[in-house]
């Protein structure tokens, strides 16, 4: 079993490290000097009245997506309900036909009244 080496890192490397773009950004930035005497405690207000609406719109962006994928379901459902409301209206439309029915009740030996209907007239005090 091979036996486990220490890296050592060369000059090279330990260089490129130092150079990352956050640590660009410090040494531009120069933040040391903002905090010398101490934290500023004269713009603490304004820090978290700032990190307060971050906050904010951060919620009301999640806020946003959640309920354009909700609504975004529900017109899927929608479209998949009316897809079935049309195939079942359908069905039904077909099945209600006058032959459609006289073929069904075949196996039940009814049979299609060959009279026409009638209109039944009740006089007003008959009933």
């Amino acid at each position: 079993m091979p036996e486990n080496k220490l890296k050592v890192e060369s000059k090279e490397e330990s260089r490129r490290g130092g150079l990352s773009v956050f640590s660009g950004l410090e040494k531009r930035m120069r933040l040391e000097t903002y905090f010398e005497g101490g934290f500023p405690v004269k713009y603490l207000p304004k820090i978290l009245f700032g990190m307060f609406l971050g906050l904010i719109y951060i919620s009301n962006t999640h806020y946003a997506e959640k309920t354009t994928r909700a609504i975004n379901k529900a017109q899927s459902d929608v479209e998949d309900l009316r897809a079935d409301f049309t195939t079942l209206k359908a069905d039904v439309m077909f099945a209600s036909k006058q032959s459609e029915v006289a073929r069904r009740v075949k196996a039940l030996r009814l049979k299609e009244s060959v009279k026409p209907p009638y209109k039944i007239i009740v006089e007003e005090g008959e009933y």
